[in-house]
């Protein structure tokens, strides 16, 4: 009962839906005066959907700095695993190494390998495409959020936040379910933990040893993030701007990233773009940093607001809106891939 009133008096574990409710008519008076319901497609015109759900990663990596991305193969969830291991060994990765899938989202089926059998495990489980990329070590991770006016040389960082990954220290006499069950977070999170980690359960993690619950640092899978607003500068915006400029392409999004300080990355240089979310990507500034309900709804009002004048920009300037059946079929597919993807997860 106690975690029941924690979760209802916390808008930040609330349901996606339950949260984005109250907005929905804002949302719908976007799409009546595009006169399209899928009125964001435009935004982000090299990729799939505006990036709104259900994009490859591989498009997104094709279109960034190839010295910006980590190292990345792809790999079909079909071919023989002799030739999986070849294809691993041929492009230079040594152990531990991430995997996830292609299409992905959420941090579905996002794993660390570090070994030849937990790869033939994932292998063997994937149903779909999936990619095998260098493990980045940098010691800081980083979500920046940038849109830019395709009219305009210079956009706006409107929201740098540091991500802290999901994890518990041990204290040498508690096991890993005690230690979960203590967590601020992950104790919300107890099924999902149990299905991840529950062979360990009653593993005693020994004295200041950090056990990661999740390699994937979303709010989704209960990363901690903190808000670096106040980093936000004039060299950051040149970085991200450049960024914008580099296939002119990229207008509305957030750029998840790791490098090895803040004010390198302010300089451009030792950082590595894990990803790019498109105009589906939450500014995920609203979240861990004591905003409220009421704020943290402003912030998504402006966001939606920059998004429509963005695609209503591109789609005067000659990109075509989707047919309300073509948005709506992708949408389905994207939604039943997903569907399956956590069956896997």
């Amino acid at each position: 009962m106690r975690k029941f009133f924690q979760k209802l008096t916390n808008w930040e574990l609330w349901n996606f839906y339950v949260l984005y409710f109250p907005l929905g008519p804002v949302w719908l008076w976007y799409c009546l005066r595009s006169w399209n319901f899928w009125f964001f497609v435009p935004s982000n015109p090299t990729i799939t959907f505006g990036g709104f759900e259900g994009e490859g990663k591989k498009e997104m990596y094709d279109q960034l700095p190839p010295h910006l991305i980590p190292k990345t193969i792809y790999i079909m969830h079909d071919l023989p695993f002799d030739q999986v291991i070849r294809k691993i060994k041929d492009a230079g990765f040594d152990y531990p190494f991430i995997v996830k899938p292609d299409i992905g989202m959420k941090g579905i089926l996002f794993r660390k390998i570090d070994n030849e059998e937990q790869l033939h495990k994932y292998h063997e489980r994937i149903p779909v495409e999936y990619i095998v990329q260098d493990l980045v070590e940098l010691p800081v991770e980083v979500s920046v959020f940038y849109y830019r006016h395709p009219a305009q040389a210079k956009g706006v960082v409107s929201g740098f936040i540091d991500k802290e990954l999901l994890h518990v220290k041990g204290n040498g006499t508690s096991t890993l379910r005690e230690l979960i069950a203590s967590h601020p977070r992950a104790k919300f999170r107890m099924e999902e933990m149990e299905h991840r980690h529950g062979h360990r359960f009653d593993r005693v993690i020994p004295e200041a040893e950090i056990f990661y619950l999740s390699y994937a640092g979303n709010h989704n899978r209960g990363a901690h993030f903190t808000n670096l607003h106040k980093e936000i500068d004039e060299s950051m915006h040149k970085v991200f701007d450049e960024l914008s400029h580099y296939n002119g392409k990229f207008f509305y999004g957030r750029y998840d990233i790791k490098t090895t300080s803040i004010e390198d990355l302010k300089q451009g240089k030792n950082f590595l773009i894990l990803e790019f979310n498109g105009c589906g990507a939450e500014p995920n500034h609203i979240y861990d940093c004591g905003m409220s309900i009421w704020k943290a709804y402003g912030v998504l009002l402006h966001h939606w607001k920059m998004l429509y004048r963005i695609s209503r920009y591109n789609h005067k300037h000659g990109v075509p809106y989707w047919s309300f059946r073509k948005g709506y079929k992708f949408l389905k597919d994207a939604k039943t891939h997903f569907k399956m993807l956590e069956k896997y997860d």
